[in-house]
């Protein structure tokens, strides 16, 4: 094929042409960002081991309206607006694995990524939040009515 036959193609099917190329960008950067991230995403299987064996933190950055239709028996509801300015409240974990969670996982990179700037060492994302959580019949709780 010629140039000159691409050239036509691509003024022919200009929409395809632009649709291909915004597409093969989202993925390139898709794949950057996954090379240079520097949290790991973990299975809700592996964030239970991480919690059996090594202790790690659950901080779950979803809303408490969200939390309390049921959360992680032994996480902490730090919501992501919040996440800043209550950074205090897991210093003590900055050595040890924190497992970052929200509801699909859209919200937990940016906490992931906040997390690491502060200088934790060992941040993890649960993969597919809380609703793979749950879809591995792994255990919530709820807060206790008054």
């Amino acid at each position: 094929m010629d140039l000159e036959r691409l050239f036509e193609f691509a003024g022919n099917h200009l929409y395809l042409v632009i649709i291909f190329f915004v597409i093969t960008v989202l993925l390139v950067k898709d794949l950057l960002e996954s090379l240079l991230r520097k949290y790991e995403v973990v299975t809700p299987l592996q964030a239970v081991m991480l919690v059996n064996q090594e202790d790690a933190e659950v901080v779950d950055v979803r809303e408490p309206a969200e939390w309390a239709k049921g959360h992680i028996i032994s996480a902490k509801l730090i919501s992501l607006g919040d996440l800043e300015k209550r950074l205090d409240e897991l210093k003590e974990h900055k050595q040890k694995p924190v497992i970052v969670t929200c509801q699909s996982g859209t919200r937990s990179p940016a906490a992931c990524k906040k997390l690491i700037q502060e200088g934790f060492a060992r941040v993890y994302m649960l993969k597919g939040g809380m609703t793979a959580w749950t879809d591995a019949g792994l255990p919530v709780t709820k807060p206790k009515k008054n």
